[in-house]
């Protein structure tokens, strides 16, 4: 049985000690990859450029998406840009 752990509130959050069911992860990450090309711009790899502008409020605001070289995470990161990878899923390679 799974203990819950009760936060502010009623709501209660479900814990499990078992290994996480991989195909509800997979479904969790294509859902969230999806809402991601759904709701935010698609800039190619003009994303590190396009990342900096809304963090020194160059431009507004808005979720982006797109690609960026090694090179360019890394100074993303070391100023204090935040940013998440998208998940890639295994059935995209096949």
């Amino acid at each position: 049985m799974a203990p819950a752990v009760a936060r502010s509130g009623d709501s209660r959050v479900s814990l499990s000690a078992g290994q996480p069911d991989p195909a509800q992860i997979r479904a969790l990450l294509r859902a969230y990859r999806q809402k991601v090309i759904q709701e935010a711009d698609y800039v190619g790899d003009r994303f590190a450029e396009e990342a900096r502008k809304i963090h020194f409020e160059e431009v507004d605001a808005r979720g982006i998406y797109g690609e960026a070289s090694h090179d360019e995470v890394v100074a993303l990161a070391e100023d204090g840009i935040a940013f998440m990878p998208l998940p890639e899923l295994p059935e995209e390679h096949n």
